[in-house]
């Protein structure tokens, strides 16, 4: 009787725990066992602690959830509750995202701070409207161009088979205003379509590449830093509505801590994969000394086209660039 009555009294002491956990399931093409994917299950684990077990993160890793397309559908009818997106993901919902990886638009980390210090809240805004709550953004480093053939100036790129992200109205019409037409693809099928030769050319930054195995087929980079990717952990803001405002805060206090990780690790592990992929045989190809002034020249009138198009916020497309202009008025070229 005793033990019945001490099993009842525990089964009491649980059901508010129980009644009050959440659990959120997070979708990202990160392989499992990668870096990445070590930092947010350690990220969890603090979380789950931290608010006593109300709160947990429940990960599926290697794109088992679809592409990001996919995943934003699964998010909208509560099948998923949050995705790592690169910023063309984020795109998908809310356009201006992809601002900053309009290619060349940045010469050096610096300036990626500065614009990033300036306008992150904007964006992150503009996600909530739609839904998604964004705590921050990490850098994942720049993008390069990598082929299976030297790529020095714009006309290398004649022939060329480059894939873009499903969507990604940017990179679409960047290559098309360098007269190639490009090859959509999710992310999860770029390999696949490296093997086949469905496409052999992509855009990506060096430790993604290495981490996602793209790497092993393409043999030149052409070291230009092309565009600029970032990275977040976008939560559906019904899902969030779930949780009290402490473990809301607990939540987002720990990713915040898990993005300035990851954008430190990216700067730092873009300068250890250029060391493996050189030891590995690819070749780092300097670009003609005219190729970026010939790139921007047939990039921004494409990019202003597709702004008055809809494709972004041109208003806000015209703010960053006259920032940026500002700023290297004030800091120098």
């Amino acid at each position: 009787m005793q033990r019945i009555t001490r099993l009842l009294l525990l089964t009491l002491l649980l059901l508010p725990l129980a009644a009050g956990a959440v659990t959120l399931k997070i979708a990202t093409v990160a392989p499992n066992g990668s870096p990445w994917m070590k930092a947010m299950k350690a990220a969890a684990k603090e979380i789950r602690s931290q608010t006593q077990g109300r709160v947990k993160l429940r990960f599926f890793p290697g794109g088992v959830m679809g592409d990001d397309r996919t995943v934003l559908r699964k998010m909208r009818i509560g099948q998923l509750h949050g995705g790592a997106f690169t910023n063309g993901g984020m795109a998908l919902a809310v356009p201006d995202t992809n601002l900053y990886s309009i290619p060349l638009l940045f010469r050096d980390r610096e300036e990626v701070a500065a614009v990033r210090a300036r306008f992150d809240e904007e964006l992150q805004t503009r996600l909530r409207q739609a839904g998604l709550i964004a705590f921050a953004f990490s850098d994942a480093g720049f993008a390069y161009l990598m082929s299976h053939h030297p790529i020095r100036k714009p006309a290398d790129l004649t022939g060329r088979k480059a894939w873009i992200p499903s969507g990604d109205r940017i990179a679409e019409h960047t290559f098309l205003a360098l007269g190639v037409s490009p090859v959509a693809l999710p992310i999860t099928d770029v390999l696949t379509g490296l093997q086949t030769g469905l496409v052999d050319t992509v855009a990506a930054p060096l430790a993604g590449a290495v981490a996602l195995q793209w790497h092993t087929r393409v043999r030149y980079i052409t070291d230009l830093p092309l565009s600029y990717i970032f990275t977040g952990i976008l939560f559906s803001e019904k899902a969030l509505k779930r949780l009290k405002p402490a473990d809301r805060e607990v939540l987002a206090e720990v990713i915040r801590r898990l993005s300035t990780t990851f954008s430190e690790e990216a700067w730092h592990n873009e300068t250890a994969a250029r060391a493996a992929l050189e030891k590995q045989g690819l070749t780092f190809l300097p670009p003609d000394p005219d190729t970026p002034r010939a790139l921007r020249t047939a990039i921004r009138p494409a990019m202003e086209k597709i702004g008055r198009q809809g494709a972004f916020d041109p208003e806000l497309y015209q703010r960053i660039t006259r920032f940026l202009e500002d700023h290297r008025r004030r800091h120098g070229p």
